[in-house]
């Protein structure tokens, strides 16, 4: 185990971060250059690309996400696939910071979520919790020659936790202050929200999922469209909210689950799209991306008026992710939030596009040190506890 111990004592370490989200627009690879862990952690970003994934996987993979669909076989290769993608993705992601792949200590990978269930099931006198990543650490581990960190998630689900979000260690690590409480919201597919209040523990952070960000106005953009996005939230733009599918989205039961919780493809997917055409019968297309927009800032909004407002004030709300490019949901966000300072991570010297795949690179780094990296207010985990699997070259 002598790399492991290497990698332990090493001061400062080049780490490969890899995400893709629930909304499948690629792999995500930096690369950055970390100094010791925990709350004396500094980082210097080297590198950053988003790599598309080939024509027709996405659909491959959202048909393998739906249990009317999904095959064993299909599930099978996409593992070890997404795991030849991934490895391609750090290859590139070193070349492009002119570093050779010897020079790399670490990766830490997300992998590519399948299937998130967060609700406890009994079965055989157990209650289970489980969320599913493809993407095998081991097989990315062979083919780049490097240590690599990855299945994070079902770490904090064994100790009682519902997987995710982790984001909240890293926004703990790079986002807390002395002087302001801070929301610090990431919009990808899903929205998340860490609340920091100022001068706080990291057993006073508390963070969930808010519900969709982009991945119901991207479904919507696809069958009204036939476009994977609306960019820069130019269509929304153009159309105008249809009051009664808006408070209708917003009746979802997810809204209503306090905190911590999590929520996923499973419940804001296809058969969500399905009902939301439906009832949207005959409106006007632009009105319905409009209202897909509207419905992902207001659920942000409500669900900080819900849950979080009479306990913590923001006197900020740093965002990143995806929808920070989205004209509309910025805009949206404003005007619910109008007493509160919207920033974007870009404004705090963090790309906002970058944020997850960082993140995951310093988690490695923090599992590499021996230190938790989940957030029990974040999750519901009994306990803190280091997460991912560790697979060597």
């Amino acid at each position: 185990m002598e790399i492991v111990e290497k990698l332990f004592r090493k001061k400062k370490k080049l780490i490969v971060g890899l995400m893709s989200g629930t909304s499948v627009d690629g792999i995500d690879a930096l690369l950055v250059e970390v100094k010791g862990s925990g709350l004396s952690t500094s980082f210097r970003q080297l590198a950053f690309q988003t790599y598309p994934y080939p024509a027709g996987f996405k659909e491959l993979l959202f048909k393998n996400s739906n249990v009317t669909t999904a095959r064993l076989d299909d599930i099978t290769r996409l593992n070890v696939l997404i795991a030849m993608f991934f490895a391609d993705a750090a290859q590139r992601v070193a070349r492009k910071a002119g570093k050779r792949m010897s020079e790399i200590d670490l990766i830490g990978s997300h992998g590519q979520t399948i299937y998130h269930l967060p609700e406890w099931k009994k079965m055989f006198g157990k209650s289970v919790r489980a969320t599913l990543q493809l993407g095998s650490p081991s097989v990315i581990a062979k083919l780049t020659g490097v240590v690599t960190i990855g299945d994070f998630r079902l770490g904090d689900i064994a100790v009682g936790g519902s997987g995710a979000p982790l984001v909240p260690l890293f926004d703990y690590l790079t986002f807390r202050s002395d002087h302001v409480n801070r929301g610090v919201l990431n919009i990808g597919g899903i929205a998340n929200i860490t609340i920091l209040p100022k001068q706080c523990s990291l057993h006073d952070v508390v963070a969930f999922d808010t519900g969709p960000g982009n991945m119901v106005i991207d479904q919507l953009m696809l069958a009204l469209f036939n476009k994977p996005y609306d960019k820069d939230g130019m269509v929304a733009q153009r159309g105008r909210i249809i009051p009664s599918l808006l408070r209708w989205m917003y009746k979802h039961p997810y809204f209503k689950i306090p905190p911590p919780k999590s929520t996923g493809r499973e419940m804001f997917g296809e058969e969500f799209i399905k009902n939301v055409l439906q009832k949207a019968g005959k409106s006007n297309k632009e009105g319905i991306i409009t209202t897909a927009s509207e419905f992902t800032a207001l659920s942000i909004y409500q669900q900080y008026v819900r849950f979080i407002r009479k306990k913590t004030t923001f006197g900020e709300l740093i965002v990143s992710g995806g929808g920070v490019h989205n004209r509309y949901i910025m805009g949206a966000l404003q005007r619910y939030f109008h007493r509160v300072k919207i920033l974007t991570t870009d404004q705090k010297n963090l790309s906002a596009d970058a944020k997850e795949a960082l993140c995951f690179a310093l988690l490695a780094n923090e599992t590499v040190a021996g230190h938790p990296g989940n957030v029990t207010g974040a999750t519901g985990a009994r306990r803190l506890t280091p997460l991912g699997v560790m697979c060597l070259p």
